[in-house]
């Protein structure tokens, strides 16, 4: 009888991934990206092990919402005062100065929350624009708008 292997961080293999955002559904890409920060795309996931892949995301000012959740969707946030529950919609993010937060938040989101989350968490990279700094990493392109025709939308 077989036992199941369990990976050891030391036999981890890491690669550097590359995702174009622009025209992507906001949610499908989180989740992609999500089972990607955690490894679970790989035959040798272990639940308690960092083995995920890190994840470069561009043009993340450029996804987009269905139906009417750029105008109606509203984030809230809490100062810690009385009464201090704070709200903004998408539109205002997206239109602010970090759009880039919107897909930050909703791959936060979808990863566990403890110590591992956030190790998988700092894996990912999030760029407004075209440009970044990682190079040098010879990030793989991951075509995420042809995986599924869902995972695109046309304005």
């Amino acid at each position: 009888m077989k036992t199941t292997q369990s990976a050891k961080a030391a036999d981890i293999e890491k690669k550097w991934l590359l995702i174009d955002a622009s025209g992507l559904v906001v949610g499908r890409l989180a989740s992609i990206v999500a089972m990607r920060l955690r490894g679970k795309h790989k035959a040798t996931y272990t639940p308690h092990v960092d083995d995920g892949d890190n994840v470069i995301i561009i043009n993340a000012s450029k996804v987009v919402f269905t139906g009417r959740k750029r105008e109606q969707k509203v984030y809230h946030h809490h100062t810690g005062f009385i009464g201090g529950i704070k709200e903004r919609s998408v539109k205002q993010i997206m239109d602010g100065r970090f759009p880039e937060r919107v897909v930050e938040k909703a791959v936060q989101r979808m990863l566990p929350r403890g110590p591992l989350g956030r190790v998988q968490f700092g894996n990912l990279r999030v760029y407004p624009g075209a440009e970044h700094p990682h190079e040098a990493q010879k990030p793989e392109p991951l075509d995420v708008a042809a995986m599924n025709r869902k995972n695109v939308r046309s304005a």
